[in-house]
């Protein structure tokens, strides 16, 4: 299939990130990590809201009281729906002098993940959290260093997740509680095949979409032996991370970075850190929402 990619929204965004799609109120959320800052964009309308926030913002997962459950530098907190703290549910378990929150979402059973990234990138200093409808936040896995993709199979049974330098995307069996097992790798990405594995979504066939960060890409991966099935060429270098809106759920949002790089690779790609979408043939699934059943 030959896709058209469309860039909806010009905001040159340092460094683009999880993208939520709300379905009450056909919009998209995102943030930019760094500026810092969560977004609203209508797609019918073209309007573009930007609501300042307190620190770095890794992800955030819809909040059933409204609003939103947020992974930032010091901690997850939940926000109100202008991004304002409401209150701070946890603090980060590591060390946020080295180490803040970055990519993750909401599983099938209405709980938070969040995993983090180590800054200094000279060991596995991250961690994979999750927050419980009782609030209660626990370091779920760790030996990592940057902590992406995190994704849920459509029946709950497999979470996905990244780990972009070492090019790795693993799988954790899920049990009916929601319960974690040992990881599996689901494939290793060879150096110079095409970028490293950022933010990702699950199809409603199962299959994972990859952001390939440094790669030019979105990638189409079949869970079951990590095949790529099919790609996305893209305009820019840096995309960072993907998600299924639209009425019918047949658009894949994609959000990308502008961060470190130089004027001459800017001048290149003079789009990075816009918001980019195209239409799917398989529709995605709509986003679980953080305290609902």
């Amino acid at each position: 299939m030959r896709y058209q990619v469309e860039n909806v929204l010009a905001v040159q965004a340092e460094l683009g990130e999880c993208p939520v799609w709300s379905v009450s109120e056909q919009a998209l959320y995102f943030v930019d990590i760094l500026a810092p800052a969560l977004h609203r964009f209508d797609p019918q309308s073209g309007a573009h809201q930007v609501m300042p926030v307190a620190e770095h913002i890794g992800c955030f997962g819809l909040h059933h009281q409204g609003g939103f459950i947020a992974a930032m530098r010091s901690g997850v907190f939940q926000l109100d729906k202008q991004g304002q703290v409401v209150n701070r549910i946890a603090p980060n378990p590591g060390d946020a002098q080295r180490s803040r929150f970055n990519d993750g979402g909401v599983d099938r059973l209405g709980r938070f993940w969040c995993g983090s990234l180590w800054e200094p990138q000279d060991r596995n200093g991250a961690k994979l959290c999750r927050v419980d409808e009782a609030l209660q936040l626990t370091v779920q896995a760790e030996d990592i260093m940057i902590s992406n993709g995190v994704a849920f199979s459509p029946d709950g049974r497999w979470m996905y997740q990244t780990d972009t330098p070492h090019g790795l995307l693993y799988r954790y069996p899920m049990d009916e509680r929601g319960e974690i097992g040992p990881r599996e790798v689901v494939r290793q990405f060879a150096q110079g095949e095409g970028g490293q594995p950022d933010g990702a979504a699950v199809d409603s066939e199962g299959f994972y979409w990859a952001a390939m960060f440094d790669g030019s890409r979105v990638v189409r991966i079949d869970p079951a032996d990590g095949r790529i099935v099919d790609e996305i060429p893209l305009p820019v270098r840096w995309p960072t991370m993907v998600a299924f809106g639209g009425a019918d759920l047949k658009t894949l949002y994609i959000t990308s970075s502008r961060e470190d790089r130089s004027a001459e690779e800017l001048e290149t790609y003079p789009q990075s850190g816009d918001l980019f979408a195209v239409r799917v043939e398989v529709a995605g699934l709509p986003e679980p929402i953080f305290g609902a059943k």
